[in-house]
């Protein structure tokens, strides 16, 4: 499945679409969507706010931003509304060249609706262009990043500190920023360099934001209990099973954060397990490996189909398990390698499946 043209335009009313749709982008993770969401649905009023192609901003300069660290600390340290303008400046500054336009970091989770937020509060043009297509945990596994070029970025906290970081590599990137979040308040606005348009998108990822409108769109057609074939239809995408959640394993190797999923389905007798850290990453059907990042893993709750974060999934939950395609930017075997299983830890090849277009 190719990446899907841009949505004209965006309204308060399709906001709660919007959620759900970033959710699914999120395969679990992305952080939770909603504090932003309602600064967005506020800033919008009665308006609209355009989700632009790269040939209608070809002119443009455009930033990419969004949200990196423990977006769960939200509860305790609200944005005060000042990081993502704050980031975008920054940048600006430092590279003596200004933004016309924005860009999401990536598509997935709470950081596609802070693209829109940001555009808003800046007055500028929105491009729905993204450097995950999806939502990745790391700095270096954006798009840019995956093609090994220094990205000079600023990062701007709650409290107000600013850092900028250049001549990194992506990696180097990452640990930077990890290390600058750690002693200050644990999230941060990033803004990445300024760059026109056409160069951003060169290695980018495309419509993601209007891929978002319309699974959540879709989503609001299905009758509440729908079958999981349904689902997988409004969606477009494959059931891999439904049952209920058995057993959570917090694991210790490879990373402290992953965890095992069991799903026994009650109607098959099939076992589910799902690899999984911030995001649902590999799952396997009574042990053969049936999906995997960067395809979409998704785990719905059974009754209202609404998608389920990593760290809500509970034991005893009931759930269906889609698996959604993944941005066609990663399927070449050299960029595959900084987002598929074993980028995580998980000692399997990725599970490649046909999608039809």
């Amino acid at each position: 499945m190719g990446d899907v043209p841009s949505f004209p335009a965006l309204t308060a009313a399709d906001v709660t679409a919007l959620v759900v749709g970033v959710s699914l982008l999120g395969s679990g993770g992305g952080g939770d969507a909603m504090t932003f969401a309602r600064v967005l649905r506020h800033r919008l009023g009665p308006g609209t706010l355009r989700l632009h192609s790269p040939s209608e901003l070809a002119g443009e300069v455009v930033v990419p931003v969004g949200v990196v660290g423990a977006t769960s600390v939200f509860v305790e340290k609200l944005p005060g509304g000042h990081e993502l303008t704050g980031a975008v400046r920054a940048v600006c500054r430092w590279t003596g060249v200004d933004a016309t336009a924005v860009m999401p970091l990536e598509a997935g989770g709470l950081n596609g609706v802070a693209g829109l937020v940001a555009a808003l509060e800046l007055d500028v043009p929105f491009l729905d262009a993204d450097l995950m297509g999806r939502a990745l945990p790391r700095l270096d596994q954006l798009t840019w990043s995956a093609q090994g070029t220094p990205v000079p970025a600023a990062l701007c906290e709650p409290g107000g500190q600013v850092v900028v970081v250049d001549g990194a590599s992506p990696a180097a990137l990452e640990r930077t920023a990890r290390a600058f979040l750690a002693q200050s308040g644990g999230w941060a606005a990033i803004a990445l360099r300024p760059v026109p348009v056409p160069v951003a998108t060169r290695d980018a990822v495309t419509g993601s934001l209007a891929r978002a409108l319309r699974l959540g769109h879709g989503h609001a057609g299905l009758p509440e209990r729908a079958a999981a074939e349904a689902v997988a239809a409004a969606l477009g995408g494959d059931v891999l099973g439904v049952g209920r959640v058995r057993q959570i394993a917090r694991l210790h190797h490879p990373l402290p954060t992953g965890s095992s999923i069991h799903v026994d389905s009650s109607d098959t007798g099939h076992v589910l397990r799902i690899e999984a850290q911030n995001e649902y990453l590999l799952a396997f059907v009574d042990g053969r490996a049936v999906a995997s990042t960067p395809d979409l893993v998704c785990v719905l709750d059974r009754r209202t189909c609404l998608p389920i974060a990593v760290d809500l999934l509970r034991t005893g939950d009931e759930v269906m398990v889609l698996v959604l395609p993944g941005p066609t930017w990663w399927r070449t075997p050299r960029r595959l390698r900084h987002v598929d299983p074993t980028a995580f830890g998980l000692d399997h090849e990725p599970v490649i499946r046909s999608w039809t277009s």
